[in-house]
């Protein structure tokens, strides 16, 4: 059990620690080339036990509070949709934000709701001064998530990855604390 991971949840979301029952998704959501081809380590065909593998690795990494990667699920259910991850460098009080969701389940928002809630952990409970991510320029859909979490565009470093016979261009994004505090002071109910 993850006993460094809380559940966190959302309007329509629970995000909880990964368990040897999620395999399966896993296993099934993975699998395709179109989820696999805008991830930088997500191997396809996805290997047979690569799901067992994964979820035992992650829980490692949370036990050792290395790594914060939570089960993406939609209320009521609680099968898992997809993942999500923060991944701190501690030393420098910063994190990557990393997701992916199965293809039946887009365009619904649900990473978006996601990424929020995990920036809110990772400021509030992490005590985090930055956090930022990435996405493959071919894919506008990972970097429309960031913008609407209220990151900010770094730039782009052109022909940063090779990744499937072809060099990927990578746009960049981040916040920053006292932007979070900036969009949260905005949102707060006025007494």
């Amino acid at each position: 059990m993850n006993s460094h991971l809380p559940r966190l949840e959302t309007e329509r979301l629970i995000l909880r620690p990964l368990e040897m029952t999620d395999a399966t998704n896993i296993r099934q959501l993975a699998d395709h080339p179109e989820i696999a081809a805008n991830l930088l380590t997500m191997p396809h065909p996805y290997p047979e036990d690569g799901a067992v593998e994964f979820i035992e690795k992650m829980q490692d990494a949370i036990n050792a509070r290395e790594d914060f990667v939570f089960a993406i699920t939609a209320k009521p259910s609680d099968n898992l949709i997809g993942v999500i991850g923060l991944h701190p460098r501690k030393e420098h009080h910063r994190a990557e934000i990393g997701y992916w969701l199965g293809i039946p389940f887009w365009g619904n928002g649900y990473v978006s709701e996601a990424a929020r809630r995990v920036m809110i952990f990772g400021f509030e409970e992490l005590g985090l001064n930055r956090i930022y991510a990435s996405h493959f320029t071919d894919n506008p859909a990972s970097g429309k998530v960031m913008q609407k979490i209220g990151m900010t565009y770094e730039g782009t470093l052109r022909q940063h990855w090779y990744r499937w016979e072809r060099y990927r261009d990578t746009s960049y994004y981040s916040i920053l604390r006292e932007d979070y505090d900036a969009l949260k002071n905005k949102t707060a109910p006025k007494g």
